[in-house]
């Protein structure tokens, strides 16, 4: 088959199933869209998992003349106790570093990472007590902390942030899984759309089939073109996807959250050029794979 001929099969079967090959490309493009952010979504979280969990800290709240605690009966922790705890603290081999925080530190730190929330103007200086910021050296260890700590005198509580940040990072996982099970389902509305484009296309250009079967051509070459047709309108929305997906993470992410959000364990344009080929290998295997076994059923040559 000369690459004229070819050409020229593929522009014909293009042009008349324009409306069909358009939403072929349409549907490529949502599922793979929607596949990317999944993809997405767990390489943010994965970034942010490595980011913060480095910085994962073991508070432990000291008592004050106002706690309620059980542990704290006997009033506010004194300086004697402090010091004992500092010096417990300091000799576990899983901790890595130990900050105090004062009352006054506390409420600054507060009205610092709130400054622009309605919350910074309802704390005072006291509401968050004094504490010990505990830096391990594996963040998984935490019950080794809150074994020595818990109930020991002058202790009020122990909050560990890896907890909070595991139910952040369950909802993000969720996020993906629901991203990617609508993706499957978008994908197969594609192959099933592929499958109708090419029955309607083989239907369309029957008499030019039959007069190829009639001067000998090859199976190949008669389906061939119907293949290459599919991968086209495949190809081109995964590039409208991976279009999408760029200027979702350049604009939203790096112009955007990157700087008025957080500076730092984000996700940016290079993740989605690590996962284009993965979107482009994806659809050029499906629509092959669909193309051939439609052509198969359906046009027996």
């Amino acid at each position: 088959m000369s690459p004229r001929f070819l050409l020229q099969e593929i522009w014909t079967g293009i042009r008349r199933n324009l409306s069909m090959t358009v939403s072929v490309v349409l549907v490529t493009m949502v599922s793979m869209y929607l596949l990317g952010l999944g993809l997405l979504a767990q390489t943010q979280a994965d970034t942010m998992k490595g980011y913060w969990y480095d910085r994962v800290q073991v508070s432990i709240y000291l008592c004050t003349d106002t706690s309620l605690r059980p542990n704290c009966t006997s009033g506010a922790v004194t300086e004697e106790q402090k010091e004992t705890l500092l010096a417990q603290l300091n000799a576990l081999p899983e901790v890595q570093q130990v900050f105090y925080e004062s009352e006054e530190e506390a409420y600054d730190r507060f009205q610092e990472q709130f400054r622009n929330s309605p919350l910074a103007g309802n704390i005072e200086i006291g509401d968050i007590p004094q504490s010990f910021r505990v830096q391990l050296e594996d963040p998984s260890k935490f019950g080794v902390v809150v074994s020595q700590f818990e109930g020991a005198p002058g202790v009020a509580d122990i909050q560990d942030q890896e907890r909070v940040l595991n139910r952040f990072f369950t909802v993000i996982n969720y996020i993906t899984l629901f991203s990617v099970l609508l993706a499957a389902l978008m994908v197969l509305a594609a192959v099933l759309l592929m499958a109708t484009t090419i029955r309607q296309a083989a239907f369309a250009r029957r008499r030019e089939i039959g007069i190829m079967r009639l001067v000998g051509a090859s199976n190949f070459t008669i389906r061939l073109p119907f293949v290459i047709e599919t991968v086209i309108a495949a190809v081109l929305g995964a590039l409208l996807a991976f279009g999408l997906l760029f200027a979702t993470v350049h604009y939203i992410f790096n112009r955007f959250l990157n700087r008025v959000v957080l500076d730092q364990a984000l996700i940016g344009d290079s993740d989605v050029l690590a996962v284009a080929p993965l979107m482009f290998a994806g659809v050029v295997v499906l629509a092959v794979l669909t193309s051939t076994v439609t052509l198969w059923r359906y046009l027996r040559v």
